[in-house]
C-alpha cells in the first residue's frame, strides 16, 4: 500500500503593501461629494425656511404656502443622501463627450464681464426705469454681448420678451413689478 504524496505548503507571498493614499487624492477621487455638501446645505436650508415661515391660521385648503418649500427641501435632502452613497460605492459621474470646448483656449473674460455688468446695470435701473425698459435692456444686451449685432431686430425682440415678461408676472400672476414711466401706459 502506498500513500499519496503529500502535497507541499502553498507558500504565501504577502500582500503587496498598498500605496498610501492621502486625503487629498481621496477628495479628488470623489469631488462628487461636494455637490452632495451644497445640496444638503440648501435643502436644510430650505426646509428651516419653510418650517419657520409665519402662516396665517386663516389659510384656505389643506395646501399652504409652506407645502411646495417643504416637497422641495426634502427632494434636495434625499438627492444628497442617494448622490453621496452612490459615490462612496465608487459611481462616478460620465465625462461629457458631446461637448464642443477646447480646454486648452484661455476662457473668455471679457464677456462674462460684458454679462455681469449687463445684468448688474438692469437691476440698478429696474427701480427709476421700470421693469420693461431695464428688462428690454438686459435682453437686448445679453444678445449684444454674446455676439448678435442685428441692431434692427434685437431691441424689438428684447422690448416684446420685456413686456411679456412684465404682463405675465405682474398683470397674470399677481407679482408686482415696477412699472417705472410706464406705469400709466401699460
Amino acid at each position: 500500500m502506498t500513500t499519496p504524496p503529500t502535497p507541499a505548503p502553498e507558500q504565501k507571498t504577502p500582500p503587496a503593501p498598498a500605496t498610501p493614499r492621502s486625503a487629498r487624492s481621496w477628495l479628488r477621487d470623489h469631488s462628487e461629494l461636494g455637490v452632495c455638501v451644497l445640496l444638503l446645505a440648501l435643502g436644510v436650508l430650505v426646509l428651516t425656511d419653510a418650517l419657520t415661515m409665519d402662516v396665517d391660521i386663516t389659510q384656505r385648503g389643506p395646501v399652504g404656502p409652506k407645502t411646495v418649500p417643504v416637497v422641495v427641501g426634502v427632494t434636495l435632502l434625499l438627492v444628497a443622501t442617494l448622490l453621496a452613497v452612490d459615490v462612496l460605492r465608487g459611481g462616478r459621474g460620465q465625462a461629457e463627450a458631446g461637448e464642443d470646448v477646447d480646454l486648452s483656449e484661455p476662457p473668455d473674460w471679457r464677456t462674462v464681464l460684458l454679462l455681469c455688468g449687463v445684468f448688474l446695470g438692469s437691476a440698478v435701473l429696474i427701480e427709476p426705469l421700470g421693469f420693461p425698459a431695464a428688462g428690454a435692456l438686459l435682453f437686448w444686451g445679453a444678445a449684444y454681448t454674446l455676439g448678435s449685432r442685428r441692431v434692427d431686430r434685437d431691441p424689438l425682440i428684447a422690448a416684446v420678451l420685456s413686456l411679456a415678461a412684465y404682463a405675465l408676472f405682474d398683470k397674470l400672476l399677481g407679482v408686482p413689478l415696477p412699472g417705472g414711466p410706464l406705469m400709466g401706459v401699460l
